[in-house]
């Protein structure tokens, strides 16, 4: 199975050049990281965890930068979003920032994306709330667009682009969509998706069916499917269960702390990398 990790990294915390080397000296798979522009101080939406919504989440640094600086001191760790707030985006500026980290790293980009939880938020990036998840569905098709060998135009309810010349191209355009388990959720991962990330991995014993019926309902490659499951507080039994679903890769959630903090988690988390779990 392979081990990868997910930090809210800030102005506070370890820098993301400092973890990235050394999660590839100890051999972890993949650096994954999570987005808010800013947090409106009048906020109303309340934390999906419960209580006061932690210091870290009004200042977190740019993914799109931090991945950058992480795949230049690196060669093979992997680099992804979790998640990219796509409807908060200009997608023909995604598209390019996306297929450059992608071009620049070798390929080593994924794409986590997801529809967002503050309202306040979205609302000072001019979303409408309830027609978030078709604005990104939108978005995606027409990022597509951008992406495809030939020129091609596209013309959808929220956006358009004339047929372009654009480059570079992603490598692999490799696509998880975040959220709770739902036919509207699943709906989306079928149409756009190579997977999903499922926050946490409960009750995914329940829910990998539901989803494996719906890609094959879709016509999708049952042996394509990727589910990898986020932000886990990792256990041995916990990891053994995974890999009894047929799940090939977990991130683990890091806490938003400096050096020190950080490289003591990561030398606990080390042993899951190295098969400390009894055969994971």
């Amino acid at each position: 199975m392979r081990i990868s990790v997910t930090i809210f990294l800030t102005d506070e915390t370890i820098t993301p050049t400092r973890l990235a080397r050394e999660l590839e000296a100890r051999g972890f798979g993949g650096l994954y990281l999570p987005e808010h522009t800013h947090i409106p101080v009048e906020r109303v939406t309340p934390y999906p965890a419960g209580g006061e919504l932690p210091r870290e989440y009004g200042r977190t640094l740019d993914p799109f930068v931090a991945l950058g600086q992480a795949a230049a001191v690196t060669e093979r760790l992997g680099l992804g979003t979790g998640i990219t707030l796509v409807a908060q985006h200009d997608p023909i500026d995604l598209a390019k920032q996306i297929a450059t980290l992608d071009h620049l790293s070798g390929g080593r980009f994924t794409l986590g994306l997801g529809f967002g939880w503050n309202v306040e938020e979205a609302a000072d990036h001019g979303v409408e709330w309830r027609t978030r998840r078709d604005l990104v569905r939108d978005r995606m098709a027409l990022m597509h667009a951008l992406w495809a060998d030939e020129p091609t135009a596209y013309e959808g309810e929220f956006g358009s682009v004339r047929a372009s010349h654009a480059f570079p191209k992603p490598v692999q355009k490799r696509t998880l969509v975040g959220g709770a388990a739902g036919p509207k959720l699943f709906s989306h991962i079928c149409e756009y998706a190579d997977g999903w990330l499922p926050i946490g991995g409960r009750g995914l014993g329940e829910s990998l069916p539901v989803l494996r019926a719906a890609w094959a309902d879709a016509g999708r490659d049952p042996g394509t499917l990727q589910v990898v499951p986020y932000a886990v507080l990792p256990t041995p039994g916990k990891l053994a269960h995974y890999a009894e679903l047929g799940i090939e890769e977990v991130v683990l959630q890091l806490p938003p702390a400096g050096e020190g903090e950080v490289l003591k988690v990561l030398d606990e988390y080390a042993r899951y990398v190295q098969g400390g779990t009894g055969g994971v």
